[in-house]
């Protein structure tokens, strides 16, 4: 958590800049001040500021955020947004971490905005948590900074409402276990959400580290009012379950997430920083949705087949404006 004084900032510009540093780019005949010409002050630019303690305050319910990252996924599916591939900036190697670099504008909102995450794995070391980020809003009409926020908590409120809104659409209505790899923020609101619109009877949870993952369990337990179950291995998490999130932190690819454990009708997210997933997993699966196809790396495959050829593709912008059906059928193996 990122904590500064809440308020606003004043950028005001100093008498004379504007024309200073127009005039080191122009001709020198064009530099000589035209006296006709009356000088007129940039007007001041106010920068609203929200640190952690004010998106705490805000105390957003289930439903809102669920209803705010819904109605963006419907927008962008309208083709109402702009949404750039993400970039990463690595400082010095992935293995310690990497700040990714989000970028996009919503018609609707008339913001455009720049966000940067740092995801550092050992930041538990130093008592912090590895996904810290910071959003910066902007006029879209003017470039005019707007605001600027600290966004780690929504950005792992933002990540389990789009688990929770593809399980709404691709999972069975039915489903009643749940079971969960990995403990990072972003895992919290994954089950938070899931549970509002599931109401598990069973809730399994895994991560590396018991420390992690008993901590984990005790705070959902708390929040959620049921029994959580703590596995020390990913087969007794995950095997059977009718919704399987793969959230973990592996230092390299390693395929810890079998795919016979995956029964029919199942609903699985992966998303771990590194692929934990067996190379034949989306051969059994049914219906296959990304986040966005356009941040898809051209040419990309699964198994040799061209994702827009395979049957059932879709990413969750089209589930969230409805221009793609979700389930294809009762015993169908969806995976986002």
């Amino acid at each position: 958590m990122i904590v500064m004084p809440r308020g606003r900032i004043s950028i005001r510009p100093r008498p004379g800049v504007a024309i200073l540093s127009r005039c080191l780019f122009e001709s020198p005949s064009a530099q000589q001040p035209d006296r006709n010409v009356e000088k007129r002050e940039m007007q001041e630019i106010w920068i609203d500021y929200l640190n952690a303690l004010d998106a705490k305050a805000l105390a957003l319910t289930n439903d809102e955020v669920l209803d705010a990252v819904s109605k963006a996924l419907d927008a962008q599916g309208r083709g109402e947004t702009v949404i750039e591939p993400r970039v990463h900036l690595v400082p010095e190697s992935s293995d310690k971490g990497h700040f990714n670099v989000l970028r996009g504008y919503v018609k609707a909102l008339n913001y455009a905005g720049v966000k940067v995450v740092g995801d550092f794995v050992d930041n538990y070391k130093v008592d912090l948590p590895s996904e810290l980020a910071v959003l910066n809003l902007f006029d879209p009409n003017t470039g005019v900074p707007k605001a600027i926020i600290d966004a780690t908590a929504i950005t792992d409120m933002r990540t389990g409402a789009v688990t929770a809104l593809g399980a709404k659409y691709l999972a069975r209505k039915d489903s009643k276990i749940l079971g969960h790899i990995g403990a990072r923020g972003t895992s919290y609101w994954n089950v938070r959400l899931l549970d509002h619109l599931f109401d598990f009877e069973e809730i399994r949870v895994h991560s590396r580290r018991p420390e992690s993952r008993d901590a984990f369990a005790k705070r959902l337990e708390a929040d959620l009012g049921k029994k959580i179950v703590v596995t020390d291995n990913w087969q007794d998490c995950l095997k059977g379950a009718d919704i399987m999130v793969e959230a973990s932190r592996l230092p390299e690819p390693a395929p810890l997430f079998k795919t016979e454990w995956v029964k029919k009708g199942a609903f699985v997210v992966p998303y771990g920083t590194m692929s934990a997933l067996e190379f034949d997993l989306t051969d059994i699966m049914d219906k296959v949705v990304v986040d966005d196809w356009g941040t898809m790396r051209p040419r990309q495959t699964f198994r040799g087949a061209s994702p827009s050829r395979r049957r059932g593709q879709g990413d969750g912008r089209e589930l969230a404006c409805r221009n793609r059906p979700d389930r294809l059928r009762h015993e169908a193996r969806p995976r986002k």
